[in-house]
């Protein structure tokens, strides 16, 4: 196909999944289009080629000529703005964005933006439920899930976007209802100039936001300048006013706003399905995320009564003769393992029988000594490294062996008495018995539900 230069022509870098649906987009709105990636075949290039024989594709690199030609560049976030071409077509004067730059000129309805290291895919799918819960039509993606721009729709009411630092840094004005900045800890310095680029890029979320919440245990949450948003703060300890936190009530810690000076108890922790320190915190920013919305307080309340969590995550499965059962297939690693014991642990009346095994690669099991004998009752070892568990922890609690994972299931459900819980959390990969972790979260939490 002969390619023709104009000044309406646009260029979509990268073909992953966000960059075939910006494609798909730009395609519906006519105009000359090429999309371009550095590599010789991604992912979504016969997709391409397919639905849409018009897109001109530049493989195995990017052309810097044709981006210096282009009206408008977006670009997927897979590939950083300080690549050389991209920054030789900025410096011509040709716009560079993001799909979520097009996202937030086209959504109709108001936008709920959560970014941060950690915890954005809970806060996010928890926040998503409550607004659903409350009746609304609600488009949840992002960085999680079905991309942006493949929700746009004038049917919904409300959107709400998990966004990673790599899609804000190419987004100059999200002007998004209501932003969080969760927390702020290193990642993806491999990307990044340094730890404060990493941070600046987090906190372009709060651009023209009308409403911010911050996260009162994390300074780094804090946008930088508030240019006349209003702010909500949530935190751990006793919520001062208007804030959310958590009080000791009727012998029990609740969730709970301060209104008006008025601490107002809201939920009892223990009614959470979603257990940790960690979730406490997920469900007040939640909370708070929610009223700035203007969704009712019941309906977030039920939902947190009901949230089972994400898959495989310290997931609740079932509570099967007054013991719960918790899927942590992803928890590949000692550390991981270590993390979901301090989290659950200390919520529970009883202790963890805890499933443990698979491939540890090389892992030294002793490193769950501390936190097996604070929370732990008993453990089922399985799978290829069960020896070596039992060898490493058997000092610590009483350690059982398993023939098989249906076994270990069997052997962990006797083991445990009311009040107690039964963890998957195996500190190894599954690729001795199972396809992957979610396979063997799948395979759990079928087994527990058919008990």
């Amino acid at each position: 196909m002969e390619f023709i230069t104009t000044d309406k022509m646009r260029v979509v870098i990268g073909l992953g999944k966000s960059g075939y649906s910006i494609v798909a987009h730009l395609a519906k709105q006519g105009g000359p289009l090429v999309a371009m990636d550095t590599r010789e075949q991604p992912p979504f290039a016969d997709a391409v080629k397919g639905a849409f024989p018009d897109v001109r594709l530049v493989l195995g690199g990017l052309d810097e000529a044709i981006l210096k030609q282009a009206a408008e560049i977006i670009v997927s976030p897979g590939l950083p703005l300080a690549t050389p071409e991209i920054q030789a077509a900025k410096q011509a004067g040709v716009r560079v964005v993001g799909d979520i730059q097009l996202f937030a000129e086209q959504a109709k309805a108001p936008v709920i933006a959560i970014t941060g290291s950690n915890a954005k895919s809970t806060v996010t799918t928890l926040v998503g439920e409550m607004a659903k819960a409350a009746g609304l039509k609600t488009a949840v993606g992002g960085n999680l899930g079905t991309p942006a721009l493949e929700l746009l729709s004038d049917a919904v009411q409300l959107y709400v976007m998990e966004l990673s630092s790599f899609q804000l840094e190419a987004t100059q004005g999200l002007c998004a209802d209501v932003a969080t900045v969760l927390n702020v800890s290193p990642d993806h310095l491999d990307r990044y100039d340094s730890y404060l680029a990493y941070h600046q890029a987090k906190h372009r979320i709060f651009q023209g936001a009308k409403a911010a919440v911050v996260n009162k245990d994390d300074s780094l949450s804090a946008p930088m300048a508030f240019d006349g948003m209003k702010q909500v703060r949530f935190g751990l300890g006793k919520p001062d006013l208007n804030e959310f936190g958590l009080v000791d009530y009727q012998e029990s810690v609740w969730l709970a706003k301060n209104e008006q000076g008025v601490v107002k108890p809201l939920l009892d922790c223990r009614e959470l399905k979603i257990k940790g320190l960690h979730n406490r915190s997920n469900a007040l920013a939640a909370l708070a995320l929610g009223e700035q919305a203007g969704l009712p307080m019941n309906a977030m309340l039920e939902t947190l009564r009901e949230f089972p969590g994400l898959e495989h995550r310290c997931q609740w499965v079932a509570d099967v003769d007054g013991v719960a059962y918790f899927n942590d297939s992803k928890g590949t690693n000692v550390g991981a393992t270590e993390a979901a014991l301090n989290g659950l642990g200390p919520d529970l009346n009883g202790k963890i029988v805890l499933l443990l095994g698979g491939d540890g690669k090389g892992a030294e099991f002793e490193f769950l000594t501390d936190s097996v004998q604070k929370h732990v009752k008993s453990i089922v070892a399985y799978g290829r490294d069960k020896a070596k568990i039992k060898v490493a922890l058997q000092g610590t609690v009483s350690v059982l062996e398993a023939d098989d994972f249906d076994d270990a299931i069997r052997m962990a459900r006797e083991q445990a008495v009311q009040g107690d819980a039964v963890l998957l959390s195996p500190a190894c990969a599954s690729f001795d018995m199972f396809n992957n972790f979610e396979h063997r979260g799948d395979t759990f939490v079928a087994k527990v539900k058919a008990l």
